[in-house]
């Protein structure tokens, strides 16, 4: 069994959803773990609260960490702690576990920190620890979409409504992009197999360009809507790497397939 931090988000309830008899959920504010064995998904999703609350990133990503971590003063606990492409920042791609990071953004940086601060808890408490850093997860029940988070998803609705979409850079960024259900497939096996006090990147290993995938919804859904192209904003390009994909090696080596391609996550977005 394991306990689960964050069971309430995107990720998390799909994970608590597809594994019920594995998973024991944590409620919101409590922090001593019900099992040796955590999930830690806790987090704030995009670098955007720098405008509206500038400690939020801070609190969420570091503060909570702290106080779970206070109660896992243990040689027999396992932490399993999700991560994000985003800590990354400018790097050679495919990105490997180990690079150096150079995150920018509020979110990209304390989910950084909130790795390091881990390692250092556990290296000091004789605690084992696994990171999993996550690519850009696409799936259907993500009701939250943004231009700020999952701006994917949140493109594909305004085709479904015929009004236009814009793409920044001629739609030439690429990305990482995997399944919901295959994200918690590879969380699950990670934290099965995985090795301790390791890094594992999650995710498809393929450069999928933007401009792409916004074309083919457009086509499946017979849209309308007319794609026009303008500049990142400069706030975009400060946070957020114009290309990114992982090098998902380590995963491969425990056995990892990913089941849903990209034209049928496309296909299924379109449809929901």
């Amino acid at each position: 069994m394991i306990s689960v931090y964050g069971g309430t988000g995107f990720v998390g309830s799909r994970f608590c959803d597809l594994y019920p008899d594995f998973i024991v959920k944590q409620n919101r504010e409590e922090r001593k773990p019900k099992t040796n064995n955590i999930l830690y998904l806790i987090s704030t999703v995009d670098n955007y609260n720098i405008h509206t609350n500038i400690t939020l990133d801070v609190e969420t990503n570091l503060r909570v960490l702290c106080e779970v971590l206070d109660f896992c003063r243990d040689a027999d606990i396992v932490f399993n702690f999700i991560s994000s492409w985003f800590v990354y920042g400018e790097t050679e791609l495919p990105a490997k576990e180990e690079y150096v990071c150079k995150p920018t953004g509020f979110y990209s940086i304390t989910k950084k920190a909130g790795e390091d601060l881990l390692i250092s808890f556990c290296k000091t408490y004789n605690v084992k620890y696994r990171i999993i850093r996550l690519c850009n997860v696409l799936g259907k029940s993500d009701d939250k979409a943004s231009l700020k988070k999952n701006a994917l998803v949140h493109m594909i609705n305004l085709l479904k409504q015929d009004e236009d979409v814009f793409l920044y850079d001629n739609g030439t960024p690429v990305r990482d992009v995997m399944h919901l259900d295959d994200v918690c497939k590879a969380i699950k096996l990670i934290c099965d197999e995985g090795n301790i006090n390791e890094i594992y990147n999650v995710g498809s290993g393929q450069a999928t360009s933007i401009g792409d995938i916004i074309g083919k919804a457009k086509e499946y859904l017979g849209s309308k809507s007319v794609i026009k192209f303008k500049e990142a904003p400069e706030f975009h390009q400060i946070v957020q790497a114009k290309d990114f994909w992982l090098d998902t090696t380590k995963l491969q080596t425990l056995g990892f397939t990913q089941s849903i391609s990209i034209d049928k996550i496309i296909k299924q977005l379109c449809t929901t």
